[in-house]
C-alpha cells in the first residue's frame, strides 16, 4: 500500500512538472509582460553583479560546463559501457533512452518556441540558437538522475541520501551559472527542469512498470535505484582487502619521473642547440624537407586524420573508454589507476621537456599553424604509443580470443601513422619521434613495474591482497 501511494505521489509530482512546462511555453509564446518583466529584470542584475568579476566569469564557465554535451555525453558513454559489460542491458537502454529523449526535445523545443536569448548590457559568454527551454538545465537534469538511478544501488544506504542531494546540488548550480553568464532567462531554465523532471519521470515510470510486468516488486527510485537487485554487478570493483603500500609506489613513481625527466634534456638540449635544431642529425632536415617538397592533396587528408588521431581530445577518449572497459571487465582497480599514471606522467613529462628543450620545428612550411610548445619530444605520438600500448598490456594476457592480436597491431600502426604524419606535415624532426619513444619506454616500463596492472592473473597475489606478515613469535605459537 505504502509503495502504491509513493508511486501516486511521483505520478503526480511528474505531472505537475509536465504542467508547469505546459504554462510556461504558453507564457514565452504570447509574450505574457509579467513573466518577460521578471525575466529581464533578474538578468540585468546578474549581469552588473558578474560581469565586472573575471573571478565569477570564470566560475560560472566551469559550473555551466558540467551541464555541456561534451562532459555529459562522456559520463553516459562510461556510465553505459559499464552496466553493458555487466550485462544489465535493460538499464543500459534506460541510459541511452532518457538522454537520447533530452538532445530530440532541447533543439526541436527551441525551434517551436523561437524566444531570443537576453540581450545584456555587458555580455560574458555566448549561447548558440534560442533561448526556451535552457538545454544546459534540461540535459543536466535529464543525464545526472539518470546516472543516479541507475547506479544507485551501488552505494551503501547511508551514503545514498548524500548522492540525491549532491546531484540535485550539481542542476541547481549548472542552471544558476546559464543565468550568471546571461545566456537564458530565468524561465528558460525552470522551462528546463520542469522538462527534465517530467522526461526522466516518464522513462522511470515505464522501468516500474516493466519490472512489475515481469513480477517483480515496484522500487522506490531515489531510494533503492531502479534494480536495487544488480546492485553487486553495478560496484565498480569485487570487495577485496587493501594494504598499505601507496607511499611506497608514490616515491618510487617521483624517482622515475625525474629519471626519465633527465634522460629526455640530455637527449633533447643537444639536439635543440645544434644549428638552431635544425642540424641533419638522424636525417632531421632531409626527411622533413623531403615530405615538404612531395606533398598531394591526398596525402595532406591522410595526415590531417593521422595527426587527429594523436591529439589530446581523441587520446582522452580513448583513454576513457579503455578505462571504462577496464573497470566494468576487470572489476579492479588496479588497470585504471595503470591507465591513468600513464597518461598522465606522459603529459607531464612531455610538457616539462617540451619548457626545457625548447627546440624549434623543421624548417620547412608548417601545414598546422604555430605551435605553442617545443618540437621535441612529439607529445602527439609519446601519447599514442603509450594509450595504446596501454591497452595492448591490458588486453593481451587475460585473453587467447584472435582478436587480441588486434590490440598489438593497433598498438605499432597507429604510433607510426602519427609519427609520419606529423613529420609530414612539418610538425617534427625524426629525432622528436625518438624522444618521444624514449619517453614511452621509460615511463611505461616504470608504471607497470610499481602498479601490476595484470598481478591478478599471476600465482603470486596483489600487494593489495597479500596475508598480513606474521611475526616469529606468532610462528612459535603456531608451532607449538
Amino acid at each position: 500500500m505504502r509503495t502504491q501511494r509513493s508511486a501516486l505521489w511521483r505520478m503526480a509530482g511528474f505531472g505537475g512538472a509536465a504542467l508547469l512546462f505546459s504554462i510556461l511555453i504558453i507564457a514565452v509564446r504570447v509574450r505574457w509582460v509579467p513573466l518577460e518583466s521578471v525575466d529581464r529584470g533578474i538578468a540585468e542584475e546578474l549581469n552588473e553583479a558578474v560581469a565586472p568579476s573575471d573571478f565569477l566569469v570564470t566560475l560560472m564557465g566551469g559550473i555551466s560546463r558540467l551541464g555541456s554535451f561534451g562532459v555529459m555525453a562522456w559520463l553516459v558513454v562510461i556510465g553505459t559501457t559499464l552496466v553493458l559489460v555487466r550485462k544489465q542491458y535493460k538499464l543500459a537502454g534506460f541510459l541511452v533512452a532518457t538522454t537520447v529523449g533530452g538532445l530530440i526535445l532541447d533543439p526541436t523545443l527551441k525551434l517551436a518556441v523561437g524566444r531570443l536569448r537576453p540581450v545584456v548590457e555587458q555580455p560574458v559568454a555566448h549561447g548558440g540558437g534560442n533561448s526556451f527551454p535552457s538545454g544546459h538545465s534540461l540535459n543536466s537534469l535529464i543525464c545526472y538522475t539518470a546516472l543516479l538511478l541507475v547506479f544507485l544501488p551501488a552505494l551503501r544506504p547511508r551514503w545514498r541520501r548524500a548522492a540525491v542531494i549532491g546531484v540535485g546540488a550539481i542542476v541547481l548550480l549548472v542552471g544558476f551559472s546559464r543565468l550568471a553568464l546571461g545566456v537564458h532567462f530565468l524561465s528558460d531554465v525552470i522551462g528546463g527542469w520542469s522538462l527534465g523532471i517530467a522526461w526522466i519521470g516518464l522513462c522511470a515510470t515505464a522501468f516500474e512498470l516493466l519490472r512489475a510486468h515481469e513480477g517483480r516488486r515496484v522500487t522506490e527510485p531515489l531510494e533503492e535505484g531502479l534494480e536495487p537487485e544488480a546492485a553487486d554487478d553495478l560496484r565498480p570493483t569485487e570487495p577485496h582487502e587493501h594494504r598499505s603500500g601507496t607511499a611506497r609506489a608514490l616515491a618510487l613513481g617521483a624517482v622515475a619521473w625525474v629519471f626519465t625527466f633527465g634522460a629526455l634534456v640530455v637527449v633533447g638540449l643537444p639536439l635543440a642547440r645544434y644549428e638552431d635544431g635544425n642540424g641533419n642529425i638522424l636525417w632531421d632536415t632531409t626527411i622533413p624537407h623531403w615530405f615538404a617538397a612531395n606533398r598531394s592533396d591526398v596525402l595532406g587528408h591522410v595526415s590531417i586524420v593521422g595527426s587527429e588521431v594523436g591529439n589530446t581530445h581523441a587520446i582522452l577518449a580513448i583513454g576513457l573508454a579503455i578505462g571504462a572497459v577496464s573497470l566494468a571487465a576487470i572489476r579492479r582497480w588496479r588497470p585504471v589507476i595503470f591507465l591513468l599514471t600513464v597518461m598522465f606522467g606522459e603529459l607531464s613529462l612531455f610538457l616539462a621537456s617540451a619548457a626545457i628543450v625548447d627546440r624549434a620545428r623543421p624548417d620547412v612550411e608548417n601545414m598546422d599553424g604555430p605551435m605553442p610548445t617545443s618540437s621535441f619530444p612529439s607529445g602527439h605520438v609519446a601519447a599514442t604509443i603509450l594509450i595504446w600500448a596501454t591497452a595492448a598490456v591490458l588486453v593481451m594476457p587475460r585473453t587467447r580470443a584472435w582478436w587480441r592480436w588486434a590490440f598489438l597491431a593497433l598498438a605499432v600502426a597507429m604510433p607510426a601513422w602519427v609519427a609520419v604524419s606529423r613529420m609530414y606535415r612539418g610538425m617534427h624532426h625524426p629525432t622528436d619521434i625518438v624522444g618521444s619513444a624514449l619517453l614511452s619506454a621509460l615511463w611505461l616500463g616504470a608504471a607497470y613495474w610499481l602498479v601490476k596492472p595484470n598481478c591478478d592473473l599471476a600465482e603470486q597475489p596483489c600487494e593489495e591482497d597479500a596475508p598480513e606478515p606474521v611475526s616469529d613469535l606468532e610462528d612459535a605459537k603456531a608451532a607449538r
